[in-house]
């Protein structure tokens, strides 16, 4: 690996990290010794990289670093280019073109033979059955969940029954005929998953939920780790 290669390697591995990262796990993932890395994180901290941390404690990359210009394996290139072509295949018009314009973007500042590289990859999105329409706009739900706001909805379930629901909503998941919210119902009291085809209408609100948006995911999927080890647990012969 050549040096160079080294250095785009460590500034990947430690914008993994939200948290201090110690230098030997950086050490072994990179291969190489704890002087070799002392001496390449001075190198891209010379450079205007604000890696804080010291030998014993960790280090953090603060974010406002790039290298230019962008660099990617084939791997990467394929990665980018396959998960765009199925955000713009799969999901609504706004998200697609998003995943359009990114990629555009990517592909700007990438080397010549890269770009040549994006251009020319033939990993395809295969058809897959029209995923069933949703009444609402997808674009409102995103809203809220960045701006961590309630939502109220009218909600028409598999019994046809209609409710409507205060939501938290925290999550938005996207199945080749369905799309799923993901929020803290306070009707239920607990984490419910609503089709969006299902949902009749939202209302946004400008009240702030109670918690972060990461809190409510890191515990929703606990709770769904329970729930699947209950089942499990319920179908294992006694």
């Amino acid at each position: 690996m050549s040096r160079a290669q080294r250095l785009l390697d460590l500034l990947q591995i430690l914008r993994r990290h939200r948290r201090p990262v110690t230098g030997k796990a950086i050490a072994e993932e990179l291969g190489v010794s704890l002087r070799t890395l002392y001496r390449d994180i001075a190198t891209l901290q010379a450079q205007g990289a604000r890696i804080e941390g010291e030998p014993g404690v960790g280090y953090l990359l603060r974010p406002g670093f790039l290298l230019p210009p962008l660099m990617f394996s084939e791997e990467e290139i394929e990665a980018l280019v396959l998960g765009s072509r199925w955000v713009a295949d799969r999901t609504d018009d706004l998200l697609g073109a998003a995943a359009r314009d990114a990629l555009a973007k990517i592909a700007a500042v990438l080397p010549e033979e890269l770009r040549e590289d994006l251009d020319a990859t033939t990993l395809l999105i295969g058809p897959g059955p029209p995923a069933v329409e949703a009444a609402i706009d997808l674009a409102a739900i995103r809203q809220a969940i960045r701006e961590e706001r309630k939502l109220e909805i009218a909600y028409r379930d598999v019994e046809d029954a209609e409710t409507r629901r205060t939501v938290w909503p925290f999550a938005l998941g996207f199945f080749d005929r369905v799309r799923i919210l993901v929020a803290w119902c306070e009707l239920r009291d607990g984490f419910r998953h609503f089709r969006a085809d299902r949902i009749l209408s939202i209302t946004a609100t400008d009240r702030r939920y109670p918690r972060r948006r990461q809190a409510l995911l890191k515990d929703w999927r606990e709770d769904m780790r329970r729930q699947k080890e209950a089942g499990r647990a319920a179908n294992t012969p006694g």
